[in-house]
């Protein structure tokens, strides 16, 4: 089934809290984060939290395995599942980091359903520590969008993917504040899916005249689930009644044309002597 590009946010939206949240608390620091939150941005308090959590013993195996017991929804991985197996091409744009999202999707073992992940980079030093970076470097320059925070703006990697297709219908899913900024990009043959009663809901129900897109609303990995794949089907349907009326109108004008040279063709009746 092509021509569906499905695009999820990760955290609150794939699982079921925010995974910069669920290391700092499992692995006991809470405490430190809301101290240090108000003092720098969450992109580079996660970094440093990265840095207090090594100093502390932790190691990146300790991290990892926090993650891998994350709670998630059980229909959400079979959503994920059945729209990579009906041919649409799924992506992630989030704000957490790459070392989490990588560790949750292999220990749920839908990695290889997603053909791009956009968000933080991070990687393990050479000390063992988890180093977290922005996606936008804001430290050189701003990315011009005032509803975003300065680490990274969605709506530029909504763009960019908008850019790289033809036809394909566009499907977003979100829950916060964040999520609305790419949820403008989207036109009037595109959808978007707000998680009910999350701030992303709350900001387009406030301004539902600014989206173009079909909004279409869930509330939990069961919805998500029976929504996205009653979407994909309609939009396949769709395309299929597209194609075939496309087809079809291929076929008329030639049809039409022999018969007109089948008409010209033929000799005119001559009448027979009596």
């Amino acid at each position: 089934m092509a021509g569906i590009v499905v695009v999820f946010d990760f955290d609150k939206t794939i699982i079921d809290v925010d995974s910069d949240n669920w290391v700092v608390d499992e692995l006991g620091f809470t405490d430190l984060f809301n101290q240090l939150l108000p003092t720098m941005p969450w992109n580079s308090l996660m970094d440093r939290m990265m840095k207090e959590l090594h100093s502390q013993g932790n190691t990146i195996d300790d991290i990892a395995e926090v993650l891998k017991r994350v709670p998630i929804h059980p229909r959400a991985v079979p959503a994920i599942k059945s729209a990579h197996a009906l041919g649409c091409d799924l992506k992630i744009v989030s704000d957490a980091n790459l070392f989490f999202i990588e560790t949750i999707l292999k220990h749920l073992g839908i990695m290889e359903c997603f053909s791009e992940i956009n968000t933080n980079p991070s990687f393990v030093d050479e000390e063992g520590r988890l180093r977290i970076f922005p996606h936008h470097d804001f430290t050189s320059s701003f990315h011009g969008c005032s509803l975003c925070p300065p680490n990274m703006c969605k709506s530029m990697v909504i763009k960019r993917i908008q850019a790289s297709i033809s036809t394909e219908k566009l499907i977003y899913l979100g829950d916060g504040s964040g999520d609305f900024c790419p949820s403008l990009k989207l036109g009037n043959e595109d959808y978007v899916m707000p998680r009910k009663n999350f701030p992303l809901w709350e900001l387009i129900c406030r301004n539902p005249g600014v989206i173009k897109a079909e909004i279409h609303e869930w509330s939990d990995g069961e919805e998500l689930e029976d929504v996205l794949l009653h979407l994909i089907k309609k939009i396949s349907e769709e395309n299929n009644n597209s194609a075939a009326a496309a087809a079809a109108a291929m076929l008329i004008p030639v049809d039409c044309k022999f018969e007109t040279m089948a008409a010209q063709a033929l000799p005119q009746a001559r009448p027979v002597p009596h």
